[in-house]
This record gives C-alpha cells, structure tokens and sequence, in this order.
C-alpha cells in the first residue's frame, strides 16, 4: 500500500512540493477532497466561470482564487498551486507544450485558479461501503473517456463531455450510485451505465486519459461526469495561455470528503 494513503492532504502537497510524488493521486489522504485545476488568464476567467455553472456535473467549483495569487484560501490556506501537485499541463493556443512537476516558471500575475471537484474524493466512500475500485485495486490512474455528449456552451468555451469509468457489478452499481449521489461537488451519481457506444465510446480498453483497468465477468463499465472535461474545452477553446492538472494527479485539498457529503448536516 502506499504510504500516503494514510497520509494529510498537507502530506501529500509537501510530497509533491519536494517532488518526490510525481505520480497519480487516487486513493492518496484517503479522507481528503482532490481537486481539477485550471488556470486561466484574467481575461478568460469569467467565460470559463460560466461554463462550470452551466455544466455543473463535470465542472463543480470549489474555490477561485483573485487573479496572481496561487494561493487557494477557501480550501488550503498556506497552499501554493504553482508547486503542490505531482504534475501539470502547460497549454498554448489550445495546445499542450509541456508537462512539468511545477509550473512556477511559468506563471503569470494575470492567472485566475479554478479548482474543481474529483471522483476521487467519494472513492474512499465506496471503499468503506465494500464497493471495489479497480484502478486503485491495480495501482493504475483511472480510465477517462471524451464522449458524444456536447457540455453547455459559455462564451468561449465549448466542448465535449469526458467522464471516467469503474467497473462495477449491477448490485453495486446501484449502491455506488446512491453514495455518489451525496457528494454533488464531487461529481455526484453515475451518468450512465453498461454500453460505452451509447458514449460514443469505441473501445472501453482503450481511454483517452488514464489506465485501461480489468472488467471482470459480470461487471458493467459504469461512467461518471469527469473534471478532465475543462482541458477538452480548453483545446476546442484554445485561449493563448492555460495551465492545468495533467489528468490524475490532483490537487489536495483540507476539506474533508464529509465536508462534501450532502447527507450530513
């Protein structure tokens, strides 16, 4: 098991701050709320603000930050977005030109931080519940699929739906539903399940993002909204200048996933 599974968030950041994590993030601080980031010039920010109200299942926003401040305060006071995740996306015209572990030589004072919501986070409660998560089963990152599915457009932005898939038995896919559902900043519920065609999915062995992982018999391929879907707007967008997550490897937040649980409180 790897140690940091049992780790604090600020474990984990303090891991990626020194680069000694450059890996995936699933089941890491089990406990603690991972998060999508995207950083965007001033400019762009309120288009891209849009287009995460308008498409709140794959994009649910948990903290902005005031344009050159890499600090998230709302969610991480102390954090620094430019150094605390195992590794980024730096885009250009809507394409990618790098992929480091930090990204401070490439900031800007005009960048605006978005951080959103990850399927991560309700993992730990699907654990606890007895439901099996393949990808962290195989140590792997999870499978992520851009779909046929359109997102709400916003301004510039526009672009398909991308969600992640786990393989999951019906008696379980019904039971993960159900949890997933408290956690609307996380995603929430399934979007669909069984036939990835339906998706516009060619070949479930195959994803766009991620690890391809194990589908035992008996198991349907169940998908959910994804936070990956900001970098597919973001190349059909193609604004001069982003930064993002490379997809996977998360951002980890102090909130805890009882933070975010709907049902309590």
């Amino acid at each position: 098991m790897n140690k940091l599974t049992h780790a604090t968030a600020a474990q984990v950041r303090a891991a990626c701050r020194s680069g000694v994590l450059t890996g995936p993030t699933p089941g890491l601080a089990a406990g603690f709320v991972q998060a999508n980031l995207v950083m965007l010039p001033r400019d762009w920010a309120f288009d891209f603000l849009l287009f995460c109200q308008r498409n709140p299942q794959p994009c649910p926003l948990l903290d902005v930050t005031e344009p050159g401040d890499p600090e998230p305060t709302s969610t991480a006071p102390g954090a620094d977005l430019r150094i605390d995740l195992p590794a980024y996306r730096v885009w250009k015209d809507g394409e990618r030109i790098a992929e480091p572990t930090d990204v401070t030589t490439h900031w800007r004072d005009d960048l605006v931080s978005f951080l959103i919501g990850c399927s991560f986070t309700f993992e730990a409660a699907l654990l606890r519940a007895g439901i099996p998560v393949r990808h962290i089963e195989e140590q792997r990152n999870v499978p992520m699929f851009r779909t046929n599915r359109e997102c709400r457009p916003a301004g510039r932005f526009h672009g398909p739906l991308v969600v992640s898939m786990r393989p999951l038995t019906p008696e379980h896919a019904i039971q993960a539903s159900r949890i997933c559902d408290r956690y609307p900043l996380a995603h929430g519920a399934p979007i669909h399940f069984g036939d990835p065609a339906s998706l516009g999915i060619a070949d479930i062995s195959k994803p766009d993002y991620g690890d391809a992982v194990s589908i035992h018999p008996g198991e349907v391929p169940v998908f959910w909204a994804c936070g990956v879907t900001p970098q597919a707007a973001l190349a059909v967008a193609r604004p001069p200048f982003a930064i993002t997550h490379k997809p996977g490897h998360m951002f980890l937040t102090n909130l805890t996933d009882q933070d975010l649980d709907g049902s309590v409180g």
